[in-house]
């Protein structure tokens, strides 16, 4: 009997992930009917995602302040003048020289591309043995990465100068950030509204347990993944690599993605070194190699812990998955996603066996 159990659960939950999966599926698939009402949605709501995400990576901060019988609105200041300080400052530093470093890579693409292609050359030559179909498959290859960087760098260019956009987010994100920590409690209370009085000590415990595994892991994750762009910025400064500050970004930014994020931002670091000349390509590699060292052995066992306590395995099919569906970004959200959805399963099978 308890075998029969455990067999219908596990065939329930199997056949919930093959629904999820489908109709993630057909989403992806259908997405250019509706490309553009979701399109809209997005520009307009991106401030106020952007803003609730600050607000509730800072609001703890603000809490630790309060227990130390810091008022509550000197605490809220303090900690909003610290953030919006720091971000600003770095804002007004790097944002002239990260414009300036796309457009100067956006009209040196062509001559990389060149030298490039004369070393896929070389590599014909010594692979002269090998079928012309694996040539073909390698030229199609080439030819596609050199259009998605095109196209990749030509909507930087784009993104970066439209001074408008910048504008309004660059108003509108500190003010909601502001509403968002005063009123931290008052919108809990407002959302905690809509749920019914006899599943609402549920949901305070499942809202506990997320905000334990999610909020510790962002953090962590934030944290860990400025100190790559920093130690990145300062090794290829020292060692004069072009786009410094571009690179260091991409591999801070990537390193978000576990596994296969370092490896995903240590290829342009690589093949912008391998153009500088000399051995610096040999040691870009190692002191990329180093700082993922330091990170894996040292600082994410420190600073994460065991936050999500999930499977290696499952974490890399939900980052395959989420590569598949929605690229770049499926890959830095499908952790925090995986994350949520394990604490609600665990609350639901927690709930359902006390009853």
């Amino acid at each position: 009997m308890v075998e029969d159990k455990k067999r219908f659960r596990l065939l329930y939950w199997l056949l919930i992930g093959i629904v999820l999966f489908i109709f993630s599926f057909l989403l992806v698939k259908t997405m250019p009917y509706y490309e553009a009402f979701f399109s809209f949605l997005w520009k307009f709501f991106i401030p106020f995602l952007v803003a609730a995400l600050i607000a509730y990576l800072l609001h703890p901060l603000v809490e630790k302040l309060h227990e130390w019988n810091i008022h509550r609105g000197l605490s809220i200041l303090l900690i909003y003048l610290i953030f919006f300080g720091g971000v600003g400052y770095l804002f007004y530093r790097g944002y002239p020289a990260i414009v300036h470093q796309v457009q100067d890579l956006n009209e040196n693409l062509p001559e990389f591309i060149r030298m490039y292609e004369s070393w896929i050359y070389q590599v014909y030559s010594y692979t002269s043995f090998l079928p012309e179909t694996v040539h073909d498959k390698i030229d199609q290859l080439v030819a596609t990465i050199e259009t998605s960087l095109d196209n990749l760098l030509g909507k930087l260019v784009g993104g970066f100068t439209r001074i408008f956009d910048m504008i309004v987010l660059i108003t509108v994100i500190p003010v909601l950030v502001f509403y968002f920590i005063k009123d931290y409690v008052k919108i809990e209370s407002f959302f905690m509204w809509f749920i019914p009085h006899k599943y609402k000590d549920e949901a305070n415990e499942l809202m506990k347990e997320i905000d334990k595994g999610l909020g510790g892991y962002i953090r962590g994750q934030l944290i860990i993944s400025l100190f790559v762009s920093l130690a990145c910025l300062l090794i290829f400064k020292l060692l004069h690599v072009n786009y410094a500050l571009l690179l260091a970004i991409v591999m801070g930014v990537t390193n978000i993605i576990p596994y296969f994020g370092p490896i995903i931002g240590a290829v342009p670091a690589v093949m912008i070194s391998y153009t500088t000349g000399g051995n610096t390509v040999i040691f870009v590699i190692i002191a990329i190699f180093v700082i993922q060292l330091i990170e894996g052995n040292l600082l994410s066992p420190y600073i994460m812990g065991r936050s999500i306590k999930i499977h290696p395995v499952a974490i890399i099919f939900v980052l395959l998955l989420g590569g598949q569906l929605f690229g770049v970004w499926g890959m830095i959200l499908a952790v925090p996603v995986l994350t949520i959805l394990k604490v609600i399963v665990v609350q639901f099978v927690s709930l359902r066996s006390n009853h």
